[in-house]
């Protein structure tokens, strides 16, 4: 069974936040390959919503409501979405794992 993976609007809005944050550090530290290894890295896991999205940890309490752990460096990344029926994922938002929340 494959998944479509569809973003909201606020997704989007946290992959262009991260991005902007990405850029400063690289300007700061020269590192220029940053923010794409970022966003590959990131574009790499959500292929795992397409095939087995059951596999992430259950956010909260509603089991159709998960968690994907996106590995980046010393840290990485998490990404919140919803299975909305047999062939649909929607993520609802983006974070790195050292933010308190999602926004």
């Amino acid at each position: 069974m494959t998944y479509v993976v569809r973003l909201t609007r606020e997704a989007v809005e946290d992959l262009q936040r991260l991005e902007a944050f990405l850029l400063d550090v690289a300007l700061k530290h020269g590192d220029w390959e940053l923010p794409d290894r970022a966003l590959l890295a990131i574009r790499r896991e959500f292929r795992i919503l397409e095939t087995n999205p059951f596999t992430c940890r259950i956010a909260f309490d509603d089991r159709l409501e998960r968690e994907l752990v996106i590995p980046f460096g010393a840290s990485g990344y998490v990404a919140l979405f919803h299975v909305v029926s047999e062939t649909e994922i929607v993520v609802s938002a983006i974070r790195h794992q050292r933010e308190d929340d999602y926004h």
